[in-house]
Formats: structure tokens, sequence, C-alpha cells
């Protein structure tokens, strides 16, 4: 099967190559969006048959099952976020031929004659926040944003208000191409609280750093009750981190997370991470939303609840687990970590008392888990804790 994949751009009336209006003219079997179907509906043979691309795809690709060549239209260039690429996922074998025109990011940045090569660049088109929230605590110096009905330059600038990141300028461009078009740069205060017009796109361009810290001091945290013993001390914070091995892992678990400053320290400095920390205390909701916010992590999926009454079966299986707590009931936790926890995923666990280190390691050499590695660390006043890492092999 072949598809000619042709790129648009929001304008009445498009310009094609001599090269493309070949293909329009020497094809039936056309297929697009409706407003692609507007745009270049008097450039297309009277006997046409016109396929809407429209939700649920699958049936969409069923359809294109009939035919041998299919002219497809796109929005700008179509490996950029595109259709040329739901192509490739739905039909591997397929032939592709890509025409593309400049995507609506490129052509913000020409609008603004912003030199772009440094940028980068974010969908949020039908997608979650996560890659966005990535950008932002990487500090990135340009980020383009490709938005949707959800995500609109409104919410996102109400989003980077909420943890924090006012240190960037927003510039939207609105109907990019068309004769209505709309270029407007604005503090992210003020697109907080502005409508615009669709469709649009946006370049937020830093304008000075944020603090980044790296090993939070725990004096610097919202505390349970204010007691700062409830909290994993920094150097043990990190430790724990570090033996997580978090550069190469996806999913991680904080069980018992109280304050929350594992997974804001695992946010902030492994953002490509997908953290979703649980907490039984009712405390922690507010805790967490409080701490993660000062110290400008979002994306992080609290739970609260007692870990052994929630069922995981929606969870991605985890490849790194905190177990900050327990609850008096490790065998049962570790056992629900373990069923869940992918193969070759670690467990780290903060032990305080020599009965705990001996009852964790006697549980996960039962759950045929690989103890690999050890920690003894003495902070100040405080008892020793031994950081020990689990691996499961099987």
């Amino acid at each position: 099967m072949e598809f000619y994949i042709i790129g648009l751009e929001d304008r009445p009336q498009p310009v094609f190559s001599e090269e493309v209006r070949e293909i329009l003219k020497t094809h039936r079997i056309f297929s697009g969006g409706k407003r692609h179907a507007e745009l270049v509906a008097s450039q297309l043979p009277d006997d046409r048959l016109w396929i809407d691309i429209k939700v649920p795809l699958q049936a969409v690709f069923r359809t294109y099952e009939a035919y041998e060549e299919i002219v497809v239209f796109a929005s700008g260039d179509p490996l950029f976020f595109g259709f040329a690429n739901t192509i490739r996922k739905f039909m591997p074998e397929a032939v592709i031929h890509v025409y593309p025109c400049f995507h609506s990011l490129q052509t913000l940045a020409h609008r603004l004659i912003l030199p772009y090569q440094d940028m980068h660049m974010v969908s949020l088109t039908g997608r979650s926040w996560h890659e966005f929230d990535r950008a932002l605590i990487e500090g990135k110096a340009k980020i383009g944003v490709l938005t949707d009905h959800r995500h609109t330059p409104t919410a996102i600038a109400e989003r980077m208000l909420e943890y924090g990141y006012d240190n960037y300028r927003m510039c939207v461009g609105e109907k990019l191409g068309n004769p209505e078009e709309c270029i407007r740069q604005l503090a992210i205060a003020e697109a907080a609280v502005t409508d615009f017009g669709t469709p649009n796109c946006l370049i937020l361009e830093k304008t000075n750093s944020r603090q980044r810290f790296w090993g939070i001091p725990e004096e610097a945290f919202f505390l349970l009750n204010g007691r700062e013993r409830m909290i994993t001390k920094m150097p043990v914070r990190l430790l724990t981190l570090s033996r997580l091995d978090l550069y190469c892992r996806n999913y991680f678990w904080d069980i018992g997370f109280c304050t929350g400053s594992v997974s804001i320290e695992a946010k902030l400095q492994f953002p490509h991470l997908h953290v979703t920390a649980f907490e039984c205390r009712e405390e922690g909701k507010e805790l967490m939303k409080k701490n993660s916010r000062k110290f400008g992590t979002p994306g992080i999926e609290t739970v609260i609840a007692d870990f052994l009454t929630i069922d995981i079966d929606g969870y991605e299986c985890p490849d790194a687990v905190f177990m900050g707590g327990y609850g008096g009931k490790m065998e049962e936790v570790l056992r629900k970590i373990n069923g869940k926890m992918k193969t070759g995923g670690v467990l780290v666990f903060n032990a305080v008392s020599e009965e705990s280190l001996f009852s964790f390691e006697q549980i996960v050499t039962k759950l045929n888990m690989q103890i690999e590695m050890r920690d003894r660390i003495v902070l100040n006043e405080y008892n020793p804790i031994v950081v020990i890492r689990a691996k499961k092999v099987v």
C-alpha cells in the first residue's frame, strides 16, 4: 500500500508545487481532517472519494485497506508529531511519500524572527503533561509547545504559575497562515487570564534561571506536624536515589512518602521519571501539594490510601521502588511490590534498626530477590541507617 502525505498550512487556497499538483490530478482517493477537506476542496477532482480522519483511528485504517494508493492531507510537517508517524504505527509495511511544509512552531518562530535551532519542542496535543513538565524542570531556554483544546495557552500558563515557573515569556501564534492570524507576546501571569483563538501554538523563552537544588535541605520542606524526624534526611535521600539507579529507570514508586521529599528530589534530579507516591495518612496529600509546588516538581501522581488495599492493576509496572514505610506489614508490602515490579527492577529500603534490616533481608531472599548493595550511614546524633538494595531477577 502506498501513501502520499501532503503537509498543509492553515490558509485558504494552499499553493502546491508542480509535483504535488500532478499527484492531486492523477489520484482519486483522498483523506484528512474536515478542516483539510475545506482547504483543498477546489483543487481536487470532481469524482474524488474523501475519507475523514477521525477517532477511532482503527476504523479509518480498516477503510484504507480497500485501496492501493491514498493521498493524505496533514497539518504542517507530517513527520513532526504528525500523521505519517500514525501510518507507520498502524501500517508499518506501507510505502510513504512525504511532502511537508513548515509546521506551526517553525511558522511562529519565523513570524518572531526567532532562531529555533536550540528550541526544545513538546506536543501536548492529545498527550499528558509529562514531557512539558520535564522541559520546565530541566530549565530549557526555549520551549515550543503544540496545544489542544485542553492544554490551551491559558491552562499552560496557569500550570506554570502553580509550580513557580514565571521565569518565561510566552509567545502565542493564533490561526497562523489564516487572514485572522494573531501573534501575541505576554508575561506568564498575563497569559493565565487571557483567552486565545484556535488553532494555536506557543513558544516559551526563559527570562531568568530558577533555583534548582541538588539535595534539598530537610528544613526547607513543609513537615508532617512540624516533626523534623519524619523526613528522609538529605544525605540519606541522595544516597537512596543513587542506589535506585534512576537515570535508566522510567517508573518510580515511593511507598510511604510522608512529606514527599524522596519523590520530589527524584523528580527534580530525574525529570524523565514517571513518579507515583503512596501514603496512607490524609495529611500527606496537602504536604505533597505544598512541597511539590514549592520546589517546582509538577507531575507526581499522589495516591492516599493504605498501600495494601490499593488495586494496583491500573498502574504501570515500576522498575524502581523506594519503600519508606510499611505500616508493620513488611512482608505483605514486599510481596505486593514484587508481584508488580518489572524483572530487573530495583527496590531500596532504609533500615533504621537491626530488626528491620534482618526482616527485610529474610523476606526479599524468600521472594527470590537478589540483595546487591548495603551502605551504612551515620548522621550527626542519629542512629545508623543501612541503605539496602534488592533486585528482582525473575
